[in-house]
């Protein structure tokens, strides 16, 4: 059986979005003809927030490996908090002393670390060992070079600068490509000429129905993250604000507005809960939602929690939600892999999208939820429609479940196997020409 080597610096029990694939694929690969290891970094080096639930999904023969990571309390102080960069010189150390005790075939990144990604041309050329590597964002991207200065990420210009000159030294190397989304995979085909001929597959991230066994199970643990009110409907979202999804939100309270005009004894009774919508450490994030609701006159409907909560909090809270909401990013390669959570809840679910987004195409295959096209000239209006009907709406749920049992993480994760069986049969055959 051939053994792949996943690299994934964050981990479980700490809730980040970029590790939710590998710990919901981890109890599968094994079915599918690989054996599977994971390095992750030790998680009292990581600031996020910690869910220790998350390790109970995990299939206990797994080999997790961990390393050590400078300290960010240090590395601050020279603007480097980076979790990737931390670990760089940790992580180089503790994988060329597996890889001198045991073979690994391939060598897998799942991450938005991407700094990370290029000890893969390091280890191929030092090991020989072919590389995949997980594009579940852009890596570098132009998206915010026009954007004005409030709106740029924290260490922009670093950030920024860095990732355009690492991006073509391991792109110009890897083997194998997996994306959320093909826009993701078409502009590196366009930058780098060999990703035109290497195995690449579009694969979202999968449905893992366990995470709501685990949550009911253990719900007197776990408090919703927002105040239920009886006789008011309440919508939730949990996840990442920022300014490029202003533009969706600013349609959902355009529409909102309108019923307040046209119904005002119904839409009054609602509430919209924004939950988790910074990265930033506990009490230092920036609001980018409410602000918005005050200009539009509606504070009083809308809450926004910056601070992130634990992941089963956050099933817990779309369980007990009315409605849930899911607002996209103005940016059209933009693919909002926690889209499963929400259909799982069995809640009507409205999501404002681009098109484009491989979100849209999910809920739409499997009659999730209403979905509106940001772009629509009627985007209001279905909005509006929407929010009008949501009291017969609480009340049933269309999706059709065999048409969304495609998107379970055990058939994402089958089809990640079968892009690394196509890597080392196009390796295997590339040897034997060079050898000919």
């Amino acid at each position: 059986m051939p053994s792949v080597l996943i690299i994934s610096p964050y981990f479980a029990p700490s809730n980040t979005a970029d590790m939710q694939r590998m710990r919901m694929s981890l109890p599968y690969f094994q079915n599918f003809g690989w054996d599977a290891e994971l390095v992750c970094v030790d998680e009292k080096y990581s600031e996020m927030v910690k869910d220790p639930l998350l390790i109970k999904s995990l299939p206990p023969a797994i080999k997790v490996h961990s390393v050590s990571a400078f300290s960010k309390k240090w590395t601050s102080k020279l603007g480097l908090g980076s979790l990737a960069l931390r670990s760089l010189w940790y992580y180089r150390k503790y994988v060329n002393n597996l890889i001198g005790k045991k073979k690994y075939d391939l060598i897998y990144f799942s991450t938005t670390e991407f700094v990370i990604c290029i000890m893969g041309a390091y280890w191929k050329y030092k090991f020989g060992i072919p590389y995949v590597i997980d594009m579940q964002d852009p890596w570098h991207s132009e998206y915010y070079k026009d954007k004005p200065k409030e709106q740029l990420p924290p260490k922009y210009w670093f950030s920024y600068r860095l990732n355009k000159y690492l991006e073509p030294i391991v792109m110009n190397q890897v083997d194998g490509l997996i994306s959320v989304s093909e826009a993701y995979i078409k502009t590196l085909q366009k930058r780098y000429r060999n990703t035109n001929s290497i195995p690449t597959a579009v694969i979202t991230f999968g449905a893992f129905n366990k995470d709501f066994k685990i949550a009911f199970k253990n719900k007197n643990l776990l408090e919703p993250a927002f105040k239920k009110t009886v006789g008011f409907t309440h919508l939730v979202y949990v996840g990442r604000g920022g300014y490029d999804m202003q533009e969706a939100i600013g349609l959902l309270f355009t529409a909102f507005k309108k019923g307040l005009t046209d119904h005002p004894s119904q839409f009054k009774k609602i509430r919209f809960h924004f939950i988790g919508t910074s990265y930033a450490p506990a009490g230092k994030g920036k609001q980018t939602i409410f602000p918005l609701a005050l200009e539009f006159g509606i504070s009083e409907y809308v809450e926004e929690q910056t601070d992130r909560i634990s992941f089963y909090q956050s099933i817990r809270t779309l369980m007990e939600a009315d409605a849930l909401i899911v607002p996209g990013s103005n940016d059209p390669q933009y693919t909002a892999s926690k889209i499963y959570p929400y259909i799982l809840a069995k809640k009507p679910l409205l999501a404002i999208f681009n098109l484009m987004s491989s979100a849209t195409k999910i809920i739409k295959e499997s009659n999730a939820g209403t979905v509106v096209n940001l772009n629509d000239n009627q985007a209001i209006n279905e909005i509006f429609s929407f929010l009008l009907t949501l009291n017969v709406r609480k009340y049933s749920n269309d999706t059709r479940w065999d048409d969304f049992r495609q998107y379970s993480a055990e058939n994402m994760t089958h089809r990640q196997s079968e892009l690394f069986d196509q890597v080392l049969a196009f390796n295997k055959a590339k040897l034997m020409y060079n050898n000919h």
